[in-house]
Order: structure tokens, then C-alpha cells, then sequence
């Protein structure tokens, strides 16, 4: 087996693990995000977590309407943290963002 398939099989595991009722569109932008050459030092699930994030944060939240505002990147991500958790709660994700948590 080779390290991509290996990596590939890690990814999916953690995938399914961390999400369970996402919706396929939403999994496979998580999947990419988490193969990115950028994530490879990274295990799995750490790399599934951060993509997971930052796919909800710009597709699922007002993250980067705050932005164009003008608000900084703190107090965006501050303001987004309970429609990030609700998208993860609605997917039956077994782990939810805490605010006082740095990425």
C-alpha cells in the first residue's frame, strides 16, 4: 500500500469518525482541504478537524461577511463560533469548536 492510499484511507476514516451525517458535498470539500499537500505533516485527524473548520467557517457562517465589514480576523471567527457549531451539531459531529480554542 502506498503512503497516498494510506493517507487517502486515514482521511476517510477520520472523516466518517468526525461527521456522520454530513452532506456528501460538504465531505468532499473536507476531503480535499484535508489531502492538501499543506496537511500532509499533519495526522489525519488533526488535518480532517482544521478542513472541517474552515470549510464551515466560509461556506456555512457570516465569516466572511464580517470580513468585508471590516471586522479583523479574531473577532470574525469570535462572532461565527455558534454557526459553526450548529452546522457540526446538525451533522452529528462528535467534537464541536470551543471558543477559547486556538487553531
Amino acid at each position: 500500500m502506498t503512503a497516498a492510499t494510506a493517507r487517502t484511507r486515514a482521511i476517510a476514516k477520520a472523516l466518517t469518525a468526525l461527521l456522520p451525517m454530513a452532506p456528501y458535498a460538504d465531505i468532499e470539500a473536507i476531503r480535499r482541504m484535508a489531502g492538501a499537500r499543506d496537511m500532509r505533516e499533519l495526522p489525519a485527524s488533526i488535518a480532517v478537524w482544521l478542513a472541517t473548520i474552515a470549510h464551515v467557517r466560509h461556506e456555512h457562517s457570516d465569516y466572511d461577511r464580517l470580513l468585508a465589514e471590516g471586522y479583523d480576523r479574531d473577532a470574525a471567527r469570535f462572532f461565527v463560533v455558534d454557526q459553526i457549531n450548529e452546522t457540526l451539531t446538525r451533522w452529528r459531529a462528535t467534537r464541536l469548536l470551543d471558543a477559547e480554542e486556538s487553531e
